[in-house]
C-alpha cells in the first residue's frame, strides 16, 4: 500500500517502511507524527484520489534526523560588465522513516 502525501508545499509518494528527506519539521527526534494532508491512497491497480484528500487517511511517520543538504552553487555574472558574484544556499531537511499507511 502506498500513498501520496503533502509536506512542505511539496508531494511525495510513500510506503512503509521507506526514509525520505522533506522540509524542515518542528519535531523532536524519535517522535512520531502523523500527517493527515493525504492526496491518494492506492494498492496494486486500485487507487483513490481525494478531494483535495482523501478522507479519513493518514500516513505515520518517525523523526529519524535533521540536516542540511549539499551547498547548491550560486554564480551570477555579466559578461563584459566585469561583475561576477558567487553565493551558495544549504536547505534544511528532516528525515522521516513512514511506519504505517492508514486508508
Amino acid at each position: 500500500m502506498y500513498a501520496v502525501i503533502k509536506t512542505g508545499g511539496k508531494q511525495y509518494k510513500v510506503a512503509a517502511g521507506e526514509k525520505i528527506k522533506v522540509e524542515q519539521i518542528a519535531a523532536e527526534l524519535g517522535q512520531e507524527i502523523t500527517i493527515e494532508q493525504v492526496l491518494a491512497v492506492g494498492e496494486g491497480a486500485e487507487l483513490k484520489v481525494g478531494t483535495p484528500w482523501v478522507a479519513g487517511a493518514s500516513v505515520k511517520a518517525t523523526v529519524v534526523a535533521h540536516g542540511r543538504h549539499d551547498k547548491v552553487r550560486i554564480f551570477k555574472m555579466r559578461r563584459r560588465k566585469h561583475y561576477q558574484k558567487h553565493g551558495g544556499h544549504r536547505q534544511n531537511y528532516t528525515e522521516l522513516e513512514i511506519g504505517s499507511v492508514n486508508a
